[in-house]
């Protein structure tokens, strides 16, 4: 994996216990009986983790093992190596959680919030609400159906957006983050859930991968892609004017 784990690592958490499981961005920190030491995961781009029996055959890219007393175990599975597992100590400040913005959930992420950074940036709307500084777990498929829902231009330089704008941005991303929840999140190659299941957001997606399909909005226009910031942008040249 981009960052094993020592064997020494593991053996500290001997016989503790999982007591709860939380998330910030992309990680998962999960807090242990161990008098200081917790638990930080972070599946990179194509990692899963499952519940199985311990005499489950292990799967060619299965790289961790977690073995409960119960006889079940948690595996962690990733064909690319991009996340890790690690230790952290309790009692210190996480380091990879020292320059992530805020949750987009959460109330401090508010029109006037994103109003004040977006008057700081010259980049594209897009890039912006997808910068892990200033909101985490805005992905490219959100940050496509969000925009969207606000009428608003991927492209659209972000200080050019009013407070009202960005009022409308804030809701939509938060209803289509909610959204996807609901339904499991978005299957489109790797994801799927502690039991082997599959999201079912993407039977709902607007725009995104759907170039030269008709817009579902207006239905007078194709939907039309670019690339911003290296990554596949799709918006309706109608409804979505830049």
């Amino acid at each position: 994996m981009r960052q094993p784990l020592a064997p020494n690592q593991a053996q500290q958490l001997h016989q503790q216990q999982i007591l709860n499981i939380v998330r910030r961005g992309k990680y998962l920190l999960a807090h242990t009986s161990h008098d200081s030491l917790d638990l930080l995961i972070h599946l990179g781009m194509s990692g899963s983790l499952r519940l199985c029996e311990k005499n489950t055959p292990f799967k060619k890219h299965d790289h961790t093992s977690f073995t409960f007393i119960n006889g079940q175990c948690l595996r962690y599975h990733d064909p690319r190596r991009f996340g890790f597992i690690t230790t952290v100590a309790r009692n210190q400040a996480i380091t990879a959680f020292s320059h992530m913005g805020v949750e987009p959930l959460e109330q401090s992420f508010n029109a006037h919030y994103l109003y004040a950074r977006a008057q700081k940036s010259k980049s594209a709307i897009k890039n912006l609400i997808m910068n892990q500084k200033i909101v985490v777990g805005v992905g490219n498929i959100y940050a496509n159906e969000a925009l969207f829902f606000s009428r608003i231009h991927p492209n659209t330089p972000a200080q050019q957006l009013t407070l009202t704008q960005c009022a409308q941005l804030v809701q939509t991303i938060k209803d289509v983050l909610t959204q996807a929840i609901a339904v499991g999140g978005t299957t489109l190659k790797d994801f799927v859930h502690s039991d082997g299941s599959t999201g079912y957001f993407q039977q709902t997606l607007n725009v995104y991968g759907k170039e030269g399909k008709p817009c579902p909005n207006c239905n007078t226009q194709s939907i039309m892609s670019t690339i911003i910031g290296g990554r596949n942008s799709y918006f309706c040249p109608n409804c979505q004017p830049l």
